[in-house]
Formats: C-alpha cells, structure tokens, sequence
C-alpha cells in the first residue's frame, strides 16, 4: 500500500529561473527504505520539504501529494507531527529545550500526551537510543552527534509511521556517522517505519536501501534497486557515478565482471577473485612527513576555555601549518577542532601559549589588520555570514570594505562566480538554496577578501562528489599562488584525496601529523572505504583512485 504518493509535483522558488522540482511522480510503500541522492542543488531538500506542510517553502507550486488515501494538505499540524518526523542537516536548528529529558519529552507534551503515556515513552526511547547516561544534562554540554541522536530519539517519541532524514551525518565525524545511520536502520528493520533519507556520504546507507533515486535538475532520473543504479549511470556514461559508494566506483571504473559490490566487505571479496597468484606491486610511491621550516601558523602551548569555570577545550596544542599547504584537522565530535580554528582566527584569545600568523604573533595584529589580506575562514554554518537578499548582493557587499573601487565590482564578482559555478543562483535568496549551493555561496564571499591563509570548517559540508573535485581544483590551484589552507573536516575521502597533511585532534590536544598517505593508511578505523576494502593488498591505497592504479599495474582485470 502506497504511504506516500506524488503526482506531477512541480516547483519554482520565487524569483528562481528555473524549476526545483519538475514533474515530480512517486510512490513509496509502508515500510520501504529509500535513499535520495544527486547533485548539490538538484532538488532534494526541496522535495523532501514538501512531505510536511509546515515546511514547505514558498513558490509557486503544481501537482498533489498523498499521504495514503488523503491529501496531504488535508492532515491537520497535528497529525503530520504525530505520523511524519523530519530530521534536518544541522541539529541546532531542531532542538527547542535547555536539558535532555525535556526535549526528550517537548514533542509529546505539544501533541497533549497524558504524563503517564509521556514517562513511558521517554523512558523508553532513552533505553532504546543509549541516552539514560546523559538523560540529565543540558542540550549546550553534548556534541554534534548526541544532539542528532537526541533529535532522532525526540521524534522518534511521538512515534511517526514515517521517517525523512535530510543529511542528518553532515556535521558528525564518520564513527559517529556510522553509529547514526545503523540506528535509523533498525528503526527501519525493527519497527517498520518508512525512511526516506538524502545523504551524501552513501557508504553506510546505499546497500541497505530498498531503493534509490538519482535526482537531477529536478527530476528523478533514476529509480532502482542500488544493485543496479551504477550500471544505469555508467550506460548513461553519466559523471554522476562519482556520487556512488567507492566499490561501485572502482568496480566499474575497472569494467568489472560479474556482480557489482556495494559495501567494503564485497569490494574486498570481488578483488580478492580478480587477485594472481602474485602481486608485482602492493603499493604507490609515499613521501614522509617532515616538520615544517617556513610555518604559515604556528602554535605554541595553547590553552583555552569558554569560561572561567568551564573545563579546557585547547590543553597544550602545539602545531604546525606548512606554508602553502593543504592541511586537515580531523578527529571525533567534540574534541577542539573548531575552537582550534577559531584560535587561530582570532576569535577567541587563548589564555596562556602564543600563535603565530604569518611570523607574527597574533596578539601584535591590531584592530582589523588580521582580516587585511591576511586570514579569512569559512564558519561550519553558512548562514551565519548571509546578510543580502540575493546571492549577487552577498558577493558585492564584501568589496566596498575591500577597498574595491566600484567599476570594478562586477568584473571581480563575475570571476568569484565562475569559479564557485553561481551563475545560475544569483538572483535566489541565500536561505532558499541547498545545503551545498549555501556553501559555495559563503565560499565565494571568504575568496573575495583575497587572504594568505584561508581557514575553512567543514568545507565539503552538504557538497556532492562532483563539486568537490572542483573545490579541490580551486583549493590547489589557490595554494599554487601561495595561499595556505587549513581546514576541519569530518569528511576523510576528501581530505585523503586533497589534503597534503593530517592532524588528529584528541582531548584537545594534536596527538599526530603525518602526510595525508601515511596518516589514512596507518589507521584501522579513521581511514577511508578505499583503504579499508584494499589493504590487505594494498596497504597505502587510501582512494578509489590508488586502488584503480594498482589493480592496473598489476594487470588484475
């Protein structure tokens, strides 16, 4: 029986070119596990919205959408809040209450649950989602991934027969991210609850779907089994095979026999088939990592905390950023990463150590003079540097303080445009784009301030596979003109793809550094698909890239 049904659903934001659904026909059954992937900006979010009326945005809209045999504008608030819970990207966006238990507890009460019914199912959702430890706390105290644990637990609550998790791992490390999403499957497994789920990181959910669809430009383009969207895309001889899981990838960038893997363990087991007798090379060549001379940042015995009373964040980081490099900081939620950042950035003072900029120390910068075409950052949340109504207005408004004289605006804007692939957004609303355009958008105001260092926090958030190739394009090609780059990120592909170096934080202290080859291929758990599905025979793969290589070298296919 069908939960949800669409017919003919298109969609335009206001003042948009183009439609950001068009032609929207679906059905998804009771119980089904449905997986939405695709472009940044190709309508995802956007049809994900319109499955709660409360969150539907703006525009002009055609077609009708059911919830079984009723309309779905038809069900009261009420009701879509009781049957239909919705997940959002950034956590803090959801939470409503100061402690654990009343969050817990706020969707029932809103919904006029009786206080024994309520202390039942609180209890009971707690017990289920491992949250009985942490019951009594305040919402600020918890990391990114108990915070979307908790979301998912609050609504989970109110016992919805549908489930829409719009990239709820975004903004968590990968075990986190792991940890997350094999809940949501035993949700699924368990309880019977719908679950409709977009996700750019597809390597913990594309096999356990019960299908998948491939959105672009609006459109569904594909609808399958995930057994079988990578032979769709690759027959299409469609880019938008580099949106799938690593194994699907080498498996066909191989032209590979037999049935497609899906997960590391059948990526492992498909190569050990193709595997000779002898392997003539196990490995790539790999540099060692050596401590920098001409350091861009350097920081010496820093301590920090938020308040006086409050424990330490920072205990003692002392690092180092070569100059010109790409350098990753990653590590577990919760850990420093993004205070660090802000360290460095300057804002937040440190109250013991020294950070030098540029061999500087930071405490001799004065008023601006550090945001002088010196560092700029990229905050974890895009929104929070949107001031216009239109993307266009958001990029001109930064160069009046960069002391550009006004005909020039427009021809300073158009490179930053070209280069962020904006063209097409520039008369949109900043909140009315995706998650990876909003990104791109903030992108393009931190490179109009032309800095030598360039801070970024989680950078790949909410960016598909393609645009990434692009941002590491761009993030080289600014390094070959002597920018250095130091970024956080949860994301280990890209990092093990683009990055020259890799800290790890921990306790908030950089426990290692090492060369981006060296760091992945040494670690069990922080590591990447590629690295994890190979090593056995190829120890220091770390891409799907290396693993291509080598398979190639040594004549496997």
């Amino acid at each position: 029986m069908a939960q949800i049904k669409i017919e003919n659903l298109s969609f335009t934001y206001p003042q948009a070119k183009a439609n950001s659904l068009d032609n929207i026909n679906l059905q998804i059954d009771q119980g089904e596990y449905i997986t939405i992937c695709g472009r940044s900006g190709s309508g995802k979010t956007t049809l994900l919205h319109h499955l709660k009326t409360v969150l539907t945005p703006h525009g002009e809209r055609e077609g009708k959408i059911f919830y079984g045999q009723r309309e779905l504008s038809d069900l009261s608030l009420r009701e879509q809040s009781s049957m239909i819970g919705f997940v959002m990207q950034n956590p803090d966006q959801q939470i409503v209450t100061d402690k654990v238990w009343h969050e817990l507890a706020f969707g029932l009460e809103s919904l006029g649950c009786d206080t024994t019914s309520m202390r039942l199912r609180v209890a009971e959702m707690a017990s289920y989602f491992g949250i009985q430890n942490w019951f009594h706390r305040d919402v600020n105290e918890l990391s990114g991934g108990q915070k979307q644990l908790l979301n998912l637990a609050s609504i989970m609550a109110m016992q919805p027969s549908l489930l829409i998790l719009d990239e709820p791992t975004s903004q968590l490390d990968p075990i986190a991210a792991a940890d997350f999403l094999n809940t949501v499957r035993k949700i699924n497994l368990e309880l019977g609850t719908t679950v409709i789920l977009t996700e750019h990181r597809l390597e913990e959910v594309f096999s356990v779907a019960d299908r998948v669809l491939i959105m672009e430009q609006g459109k569904i383009l594909i609808d399958a089994n995930p057994r079988h969207i990578g032979a769709k895309l690759f027959a299409r001889n469609s880019d938008l095979i580099a949106l799938l899981p690593t194994p699907v990838q080498v498996f066909y960038h191989l032209k590979g026999k037999d049935e497609c893997p899906l997960t590391v363990r059948e990526g492992r087991n498909w190569l050990n088939r193709q595997l000779p007798a002898e392997i003539k090379c196990s490995s790539l060549p790999q540099s060692s990592y050596i401590e920098p001379k001409d350091k861009a940042i350097n920081m010496k015995n820093i301590w920090f905390r938020y308040t006086k009373d409050s424990p330490d964040i920072l205990k003692g980081v002392n690092f180092n950023v070569r100059m010109g490099s790409i350098t990753a900081v990653v590590g577990g939620n919760a850990t420093g990463k993004s205070t660090l950042l802000k360290a460095v950035s300057g804002i937040v003072r440190p109250y013991s150590g020294d950070i030098k900029i540029l061999g500087k120390s930071i405490k001799k910068y004065k008023g601006n003079e550090l945001y002088q075409n010196c560092i700029a950052m990229l905050p974890q949340d895009p929104e929070s540097i949107f001031v216009k109504t239109t993307v266009a207005g958001e990029l001109k408004e930064m160069l009046p303080h960069h002391g550009q004289l006004i005909e020039n605006i427009d021809n300073i804007v158009s490179k930053v445009v070209e280069l962020c692939e904006l063209a097409e957004i520039m008369d949109a609303h900043p909140y009315d784009l995706s998650g990876g355009e909003k990104q791109r958008v903030a992108l393009a105001k931190v490179l109009l301030l032309e800095p030598k260092i360039l801070i970024l926090d989680e950078p790949t958030k909410g960016i598909d596979n393609l645009f990434k190739k692009k941002l590491a394009a761009m993030l080289k090609g600014l390094t070959e003109q002597g920018v250095t780059i130091l970024m956080v990120s949860h994301d280990v592909e890209f990092c093990a793809q683009y990055a020259d170096d890799i800290a790890m934080i921990f306790d908030g202290k950089i426990i290692a550094v090492n060369t981006s080859r060296q760091f992945f291929a040494r670690n069990n758990f922080y590591t990447t698909s590629a690295n994890r599905m190979s090593r056995h025979v190829f120890p220091n793969a770390i891409t799907g890239k290396d693993v291509v290589e080598l398979v190639t070298l040594n004549q496997i296919i």
